[in-house]
């Protein structure tokens, strides 16, 4: 699991420094697969590759390496562990994790995307006890997008899904909505709410979901930078009136 980490970040390192625009922006070339957690039903094209790296509280790295193998399919993989930044040991995850997609039904001027999917990776500090990531991963999911012309672009995202970290006693269906906002040609705001019905009755959640809220910026073609702050409303019972901030770097290419 360490050697396919560090091969992980060895491309990220490697890729970076081609800047070239990315997701955000009026002139987005890419579609978001995710806003800050939730899925959406954007898809990596065939022959596109993605490289996104996530920090997080806690020292928390995660790498995950996308690519479109088919027409509206794609798959990945991630890992990554906890205190890698810091000192100490670093808590490796377990498994690494793997997502695949697939978009049933591509936009059309009334109609919006429609994409499933699996993605098993949770983020966050992994609790052996109750055998989850402080944020569960999506497990199988349903999402919808759509796009409107609004000074610039807006777009709208519903997910349902069904996480398989269900052994700490929250294993219901969960809704999630988000909405993203481009500002010029080069930034996006993203806003997203998690319900967390399997999450509202345990160690973590309090009942009031998740509202999240991030920027991007994309300096050029295929790379893009976030800055997020998870849990607005203090669901989680661990910390209260203090959101999770955290970095994320994309980097995606054609390689056909």
């Amino acid at each position: 699991m360490k050697k396919l980490a560090i091969n992980i970040f060895s491309l990220l390192l490697l890729t970076a420094p081609i800047y070239s625009q990315g997701t955000a922006g009026d002139q987005a070339k890419y579609e978001y697969r995710y806003l800050i957690d939730m899925p959406t039903a954007g898809i990596l094209e065939k022959g596109v590759v993605g490289f996104t790296t996530e920090i997080l509280p806690y020292g928390v790295l995660i790498a995950v390496i996308e690519a479109g193998v088919y027409d509206n399919v794609s798959i990945g993989i991630s890992y990554g562990g906890s205190n890698l930044i810091g000192s100490g040991n670093v808590n490796w995850y377990k498994l690494p994790g793997v997502t695949i997609r697939a978009r049933l039904f591509n936009e059309t001027t009334l109609l919006p995307a429609i994409a499933i999917g699996f993605d098993s990776q949770g983020k966050g500090i992994y609790d052996d006890a109750d055998k989850r990531y402080a944020i569960k991963s999506p497990g199988f999911f349903g999402a919808v997008s759509k796009n409107f012309d609004f000074l610039g672009y807006m777009s709208l995202h519903g997910t349902v899904n069904y996480s398989l970290e269900g052994t700490d006693g929250d294993n219901f269906v969960d809704v999630r909505a988000g909405v993203e906002k481009t500002l010029g040609s080069s930034f996006s705001l993203l806003v997203e709410y998690d319900f967390a019905l399997n999450d509202n009755n345990s160690n973590f959640g309090s009942g009031k979901g998740y509202l999240n809220a991030g920027l991007r910026w994309s300096p050029g073609t295929g790379f893009t930078l976030g800055f997020d702050l998870r849990d607005l409303l203090s669901n989680k019972t661990s910390t209260k009136n203090a959101a999770d901030r955290s970095l994320k770097i994309e980097y995606i290419k054609n390689i056909f």
